[in-house]
């Protein structure tokens, strides 16, 4: 479901003389469906930007990242849009939303953008918001305003609404209590028995031994000059 070849990132540093810094180079990897794996590796080894890769925010310079039949290298934007909206979700640490969209409607938004009618993708939202335990006076409120771990609750279940094939999480138990996090483990759980397969970065090693079948140390990726 999840493939990359010979793929290889570098970053040009134009406010420094344009100095060439190499990230990650010839990686290649492969995630089937059903499975997770976890990408593992010092700080700065190259993981977020492996993960933005895949995602297609950074351009590789070399290789092929195939999400089922898209090649996100060579892909046009429009194919780039359809593929996050339909087969590939990121749950990133971060939330990013429009101000003032109530969190029902965040929540919500990913089974809209597919065709699912209002009142299903709004059961589903609270559903999912009912289960990570974010109090039902907050749904028609901004999570804007929300704490760090609220907000970290709100984009899980936004990442989860729709049943993608393909998932990317990016520190998914990070800021959340012991609750939480059995909650977050047990979707990741139920997403890769239906079939979705996963990419992942987990510091928490106890989650990660959880729900990872097998670990990348993505350092054998950093070119030599820049371990």
């Amino acid at each position: 479901m999840i493939e990359l070849k010979n793929v290889s990132k570098t970053f040009t540093l134009h406010n420094q003389g344009s100095a060439i810094i190499e990230v990650t180079n010839d990686v290649s990897l492969k995630v089937s469906a059903g499975e997770c794996v976890a990408l593992t590796g010092a700080s700065g080894a190259g993981k977020s930007t492996l993960m933005r890769m895949i995602y297609g925010n950074y351009l590789s310079q070399a290789g092929e990242i195939r999400i089922g039949d898209v090649d996100l290298v060579r892909a046009e934007p429009r194919e780039v849009i359809a593929l996050r909206r339909e087969i590939l979700g990121y749950v990133s640490q971060f939330l990013r939303v429009v101000p003032r969209v109530p969190t029902l409607e965040v929540v919500a938004e990913p089974l809209r953008a597919i065709g699912i009618g209002a009142e299903e993708a709004e059961e589903r939202a609270q559903s999912l918001l009912a289960q990570l335990n974010i109090p039902q006076r907050l749904w028609s409120l901004s999570p804007t305003t929300f704490s760090g771990g609220e907000q970290q609750r709100v984009n899980i279940a936004r990442g989860f609404a729709h049943s993608y094939p393909a998932m990317l999480l990016d520190e998914p138990t990070a800021s959340l209590d012991a609750t939480n996090r059995e909650v977050v483990l047990s979707l990741i759980e139920a997403a890769k028995a239906r079939g979705a397969a996963i990419i992942g970065i987990f510091h928490d090693e106890a989650a990660r031994a959880r729900v990872c079948d097998r670990e990348i140390d993505v350092s054998r990726f950093t070119p030599k000059a820049a371990a």
